[in-house]
């Protein structure tokens, strides 16, 4: 079994990897200090099973976790903390496991032997809780993580949504309806087609055939705001 462990902690990374080669668990493949990197090294070696921590810096487990879900074929994911509170969630997000740190080799054999590979289902759910702090998308070059403040417009086309950010474009396969829920705090509906980052918005303009259309930061293209989403994007406007 080849293993990715994800510890921002080098102590706690060691330790899991001497638990796994003592008792002859499996192949420790590398280390990654945070979600991010875990993403990285997991499309680079394709591990069977990542141990991964939850609280960390630059990405943490669960969101790491929730990228995973929509890869085709995701490694499985066993969460190893000491924080109790995130119990449940871990659980949603990842039915192969969840250990209490300090991680007792009994317990790793066990997660280890009933793996479970997460699925897009499961992730969703923590949606309500917890917002990415990143989209993901594996291309060519790896894994592409663009920071949610860099994004100015989710804009639906056809089955895709296409992510303008400050340094391009991409296409994800999340429905408008799924990234509206999940990031209402900082995007706004202007469109039934459009997501705009309230924080992109420099203005809005009524054009020549009396239609509107706001401008943002980072894009070329004006984005049009269809008549019934109006009247919420001044007051909007108004309030920032």
């Amino acid at each position: 079994m080849n293993i990715l462990i994800c510890d921002d902690e080098t102590l706690a990374r060691s330790r899991l990897q001497r638990l796994i080669e003592k008792s002859e668990l499996g192949t420790v493949m590398a280390h990654a200090e945070h979600g991010a990197m875990a993403l990285e090294l997991a499309e680079k070696l394709s591990p069977d099973v990542i141990l991964m921590d939850i609280q960390m810096p630059v990405m943490d487990g669960i969101e790491a976790a929730r990228h995973l879900a929509s890869w085709e074929t995701p490694p499985a994911v066993i969460f190893c903390t000491a924080y109790d509170e995130y119990a449940i969630s871990a659980f949603d997000v990842c039915a192969a496991g969840y250990l209490l740190k300090p991680v007792r080799v009994e317990d790793l054999k066990a997660a280890l032997g009933k793996l479970q590979k997460i699925n897009k289902v499961q992730a969703l759910t923590l949606n309500k809780e917890q917002a990415r702090s990143h989209i993901s998308v594996k291309n060519h070059n790896g894994v592409e993580l663009v920071p949610i403040e860099n994004i100015s417009l989710f804009r639906a086309d056809h089955k895709y949504v296409s992510v303008f950010h400050k340094h391009g474009e991409l296409l994800i396969d999340d429905s408008l309806k799924e990234l509206e829920d999940e990031f209402s705090n900082k995007f706004v509906r202007v469109h039934r087609n459009a997501l705009v980052n309230t924080k992109s918005i420099t203005g809005l303009e009524k054009d020549d055939d009396g239609s509107y259309v706001l401008r943002l930061t980072n894009l070329n293209e004006n984005v049009p705001v269809s008549r019934r989403h109006v009247a919420a994007v001044r007051k909007l406007l108004k309030a920032l």
